[in-house]
């Protein structure tokens, strides 16, 4: 019984291979093509992606050139004054992230959150280090780790044009948080050139921090409110030029991650297109084989 099981099952599986191995052949064509429609979709897709780019990034580009009086005026403020962080016991800092809720822009985003996550390795550091999340996605990278140091998160960033409103609710927001920090950074993306941004960072101060500075004599007329008002709005002009760059950076990062990803596919599909013929053919000629063995076969028959 064991030896017709042994001889029996060979002969019993054998049609069942060959056939499965003409199915394979055919599944195979057939997934080809169905991969190459799915490429060609996706091109089509990443090319629309880049020409919406394109055409944002230009607009970004002119916003930016309006917007860097505004950044490059506050900084000038802190660093004339020779503004720097007041001595106290124990210095709190907060770190803002300027992002944005989009992505398929290449590392935009995530070398923001890098450059933060690194500089809070040290524990000691991050201990005394809190941080304000503009855009879900420097909030998705760095809740992982630090998910107990953020302590707000602005979502609803890059679907639209950053406007000055904008910023001066996160100015507000962050006034209004509850965290009475010392001192603190904006990180950001400064925009270079079509191809090309940097990783970049603006600092804050608090108001005992400007209160204290020794030439802040220079400026007349400043009380307790005017500076009050000043720090609001210098914080809300930071952030508008910070979110501004990082607009113009993400735009002209997506128009050129676009344009790689449809010279990919571009490739994919002359790739797909020369196997797909080299299938096709092959499946032709075996069965143009089989015919002609067949009919060969009847011939010595007969």
């Amino acid at each position: 019984m064991m030896q017709r099981l042994t001889v029996a099952g060979p002969l019993l599986r054998a049609p069942a291979i060959q056939g499965a191995e003409q199915q394979r052949g055919m599944a195979t064509l057939k997934a080809i093509s169905i991969r190459l429609k799915s490429v060609k979709n996706i091109q089509k897709i990443t090319q629309s992606m880049k020409m919406v780019s394109a055409a944002k990034y230009s607009r970004a580009e002119r916003d930016l050139k309006k917007a860097r009086p505004f950044g490059v005026g506050s900084q000038q403020f802190y660093e004339k004054a020779e503004i720097a962080p007041a001595e106290q016991t124990e210095k709190k800092h907060l770190v803002i992230a300027m992002t944005s809720d989009r992505g398929l822009c290449g590392a935009v985003h995530s070398g923001v959150a890098r450059l933060i996550r690194n500089e809070l390795a040290d524990p000691a550091k991050a201990a005394n280090t809190k941080i304000v999340c503009v855009g879900d996605k420097s909030r998705s990278i760095l809740a992982r780790i630090f998910g107990q140091n953020i302590v707000f998160v602005a979502n609803e960033v890059g679907r639209l044009p950053p406007t000055f409103i904008d910023a001066s609710k996160l100015a507000t927001e962050i006034l209004n948080c509850g965290y009475d920090f010392t001192d603190g950074k904006i990180v950001y993306n400064r925009f270079k050139s079509v191809v090309s941004y940097s990783l970049s960072d603006m600092p804050i101060f608090s108001r005992s921090s400007v209160e204290g500075s020794a030439n802040l004599a220079v400026y007349d007329s400043l009380d307790a409110d005017v500076i009050q008002n000043y720090l609001e709005f210098s914080l809300a002009s930071l952030l508008f030029y910070a979110m501004k760059e990082g607009a113009c950076s993400e735009q002209s990062s997506r128009m050129t991650a676009m344009d790689n990803a449809s010279k990919n596919a571009g490739e994919m599909i002359d790739k797909l297109t020369l196997t797909f013929n080299r299938t096709r053919q092959a499946v032709i000629t075996r069965e143009l084989i089989e015919i002609i063995s067949g009919a060969s076969a009847l011939e010595k028959e007969k």
